[in-house]
């Protein structure tokens, strides 16, 4: 498995992988052009990706998305990985997540790789401008999570 950084423009396939995850479009365009992008390509399509912003005081995972028939076979892991040790490269001691109370399986998933919850920000999702459900549980509040690199 071949994780690599990302230079260029985002091209509409990345983007909409990125919109997997992130689906307020907007959000994305404002945090993408000063962060750092890994992906995972195979035979040249995006199979992978995760976004790291850092600003003065903390390094955050944006965006992360695997393409659905892809899910389940250790990729998310091997990104979130990789974005830690580049964070730690970085001056980094730990990164901050956040994503939706309805968002179960992120939950579990950033659990696995060692973030523990700090907070919750209530109505951060509210102003979206469609409402997001997953797993039958309208996404509202941000569910905030941190991890030693």
């Amino acid at each position: 498995m071949k994780i690599e950084k990302y230079k260029g423009n985002i091209t509409p396939e990345l983007k909409q992988l990125l919109l997997t995850a992130d689906p307020d479009e907007s959000s994305i365009e404002k945090y993408i052009k000063s962060s750092q992008i890994l992906v995972y390509k195979m035979q040249g399509e995006y199979i992978g990706v995760a976004v790291l912003s850092h600003s003065s005081d903390q390094f955050e995972l944006k965006n992360i998305a695997v393409a659905r028939s892809f899910q389940g076979k250790g990729l998310a892991k091997a990104l979130i990985a990789e974005i830690k040790r580049l964070a730690r490269s970085l001056g980094a001691e730990y990164v901050v997540v956040g994503t939706g109370n309805s968002s179960l399986n992120q939950l579990a998933l950033y659990q696995k790789c060692d973030f523990r919850m700090t907070h919750i920000e209530k109505n951060y999702f509210a102003s979206y401008p469609e409402p997001i459900y997953e797993n039958g549980i309208r996404c509202i509040d941000r569910v905030c999570l941190r991890a030693p690199v």
